[in-house]
């Protein structure tokens, strides 16, 4: 579904990522695991078009996004949910879900909105109040639902887990994990190596802007040098 081929990336004169190649399949959950500032942010910004990419190519179900607008990526299913939430905070929870859905007039958007209540009961609770009055989890959820509203094919999810308290943390992986039964694709960047390897079918682990080991995600927990660098084991 999505294949990355020799990806670079830069701030100015400062190359961020430097060669990066990575591939995700219909239907699979793949995380990308690394230290803070490894670059797995701005490998996700380049997916979506929110960064520019300075050479390598990115393809997106048979077509070549490279050059593609990020507005015009989310049209062909490719959709984010960020870093740090970025929900609109003096917004209403609805008008969130609502904003995620602006591709679409259809019937189906009322539809989208019973699920991602369905998925996330305390959503549908507080609908009608200011996001920006959510918990951390509470808005990690709507920032989800609200990717979801644009009907991707495949969702990149960019620190999900990023300032949650454990439980609210096995939610969230939890809710990642049910989405393979809605046939979402997705490629999942965390910092919690073992959570995000748990429910993954492959990883790739990311060092300074490269990709250093990949495999299957039982693998890489298994591997000793992932358990003693990021899983504390």
């Amino acid at each position: 579904m999505l294949t990355v081929e020799g990806l670079r990336s830069a701030y100015g004169r400062i190359e961020v990522l430097h060669g990066v190649d990575l591939e995700v399949r219909s239907g699979e959950i793949v995380t990308v695991v690394g230290a803070n500032g490894a670059g797995k942010t701005t490998l996700l910004h380049c997916l979506s078009g929110t960064q520019p990419v300075s050479a390598g190519r990115i393809h997106f179900r048979g077509d070549e996004l490279t050059t593609v607008p990020a507005y015009r990526r989310l049209r062909r299913g490719l959709a984010q949910s960020p870093e740090g939430r970025q929900i609109f905070t003096n917004l209403s929870v609805e008008e969130n879900l609502r904003l995620g859905a602006f591709l679409f007039t259809d019937e189906r958007v009322e539809r989208d909105m019973q699920d991602a209540f369905a998925m996330f009961p305390i959503l549908r609770e507080k609908r009608n109040l200011v996001a920006g009055g959510l918990s951390g989890g509470q808005q990690q959820m709507l920032a989800i639902a609200r990717a979801l509203m644009g009907r991707p094919h495949c969702l990149l999810l960019d620190e999900p887990s990023m300032g949650l308290a454990p439980l609210i943390v096995a939610q969230i992986f939890e809710v990642v994990e049910s989405l393979r039964a809605r046939d979402v694709t997705i490629l999942l960047v965390e910092q919690n190596a073992y959570g995000a390897l748990k429910i993954a079918d492959r990883g790739y682990v990311m060092e300074t802007g490269q990709i250093t080991m990949t495999g299957p995600a039982a693998e890489l927990i298994a591997d000793p040098r992932i358990r003693e660098a990021y899983l504390g084991i």
